[in-house]
């Protein structure tokens, strides 16, 4: 089993940035592909990065890209989202997700992955 809990959220004016952590723990995570994910209030939860086991392939969600970068410290047992030039729209709360997959394709469906945070709120005022 793995547990995931996020942090890092909270209220941002739009421009601004954060970086979400998800800190996993039950075991390590390093041969796991890690994912984030939002979901507004009765909106479907929405893909917006991956990163596979070995840190050397990522992948975003056109939302997010150019703006957004998704790392891992696998001596940290963590994944950091790093978002940049927030804008109202990016309001949701974000979901860490894990999965013991270690193919070459992106996962970017949120029924791929096994395990799920509870997540943290990221509110962007205009």
């Amino acid at each position: 089993q793995v547990q995931l809990v996020e942090s890092g959220g909270g209220l941002v004016q739009a421009g601004g940035s954060l970086r979400l952590s998800c800190a996993a723990s039950g075991r390590t995570i390093s041969d796991y592909t890690m994912g984030w994910f939002r979901q507004e209030p009765e909106k479907e939860r929405e893909f917006l990065a991956t990163i596979n086991w070995s840190g050397g392939t990522t992948y975003y969600a056109d939302s997010v890209r150019g703006r957004s970068t998704i790392s891992r410290v696998d001596a940290k047992n963590t994944v950091y989202l790093q978002m940049n030039s927030l804008k109202p729209e990016d309001t949701a709360v974000y979901y860490c997700a894990a999965d013991d997959y270690s193919g070459a394709v992106p996962l970017t469906r949120s029924y791929e992955y096994r395990y799920w945070g509870q997540g943290t709120q990221v509110t962007v005022s205009s």
